[in-house]
């Protein structure tokens, strides 16, 4: 049985718990044994049936755990992320029993996909990638690094989302074609509900239909 400690002690955590639940009832050895946080006043609190641990407290009673950071904001799984390799833990990849995906997608280490979405094909999923409930990705699609996926986004086909971007609620990136991907910017974030139809620039907040960068 694989041990996976949760880092984060949120709501997204409380769902990759679930997750994890998820994949054991269908099958897979694994099982969620805690939750980490860094956050001392949440030490020893009991979510959901497992406890919140600190990270060498987690390391000294599951040396052998595989870990999954579960928060939302990119900059801050990549943080949490290399904590977590640096303390000796291996990263461990998720991917919702209820998830439609082809055998032709390459997972990045640390990526969570969650209940309900659809991967089709020749995809590339760079590491601690997050894909939200109920989101659609097309053909030809890159994520690099620590991209987030909240809820309901759509990503058409032959699209490149750069490193730390973050893509809004219910937004949509409209696609772009094998000789001109479009892109979305590093450290980009999508607002919510936003239509994406042409390139975005790096470290910008789009919004809108069609999606500008705010100013």
């Amino acid at each position: 049985m694989k041990q996976v400690l949760i880092y984060g002690a949120g709501g997204f955590a409380r769902e990759v718990a679930w997750l994890i639940e998820s994949c054991q009832n269908n099958g897979q050895a694994i099982k969620a044994v805690g939750f980490i946080d860094d956050n001392h006043e949440k030490h020893g609190q009991e979510i959901n049936g497992l406890t919140v641990l600190g990270l060498e407290q987690a390391k000294a009673l599951f040396p052998m755990a595989s870990f999954t950071v579960a928060v939302g904001s990119s900059s801050i799984r990549e943080k949490l992320t290399k904590k977590a390799i640096e303390m000796g833990f291996s990263e461990i990849t998720l991917i919702h029993p209820r998830t439609e995906a082809s055998r032709f997608i390459n997972y990045g280490d640390g990526s969570v996909i969650c209940a309900g979405s659809i991967l089709t094909t020749n995809i590339i999923l760079g590491r601690g990638v997050q894909i939200n409930l109920n989101c659609t990705v097309g053909h030809d699609v890159i994520m690099e690094d620590f991209v987030t996926l909240a809820p309901g986004v759509c990503v058409s086909g032959c699209v490149h989302i750069k490193k730390g971007a973050y893509i809004g609620t219910a937004a949509s990136i409209i696609n772009g074609t094998i000789d001109k991907p479009l892109v979305i910017g590093e450290g980009a974030v999508i607002g919510a509900a936003a239509c994406v139809t042409r390139d975005i620039p790096a470290n910008v907040v789009a919004v809108g239909i069609p999606a500008k960068p705010k100013n």
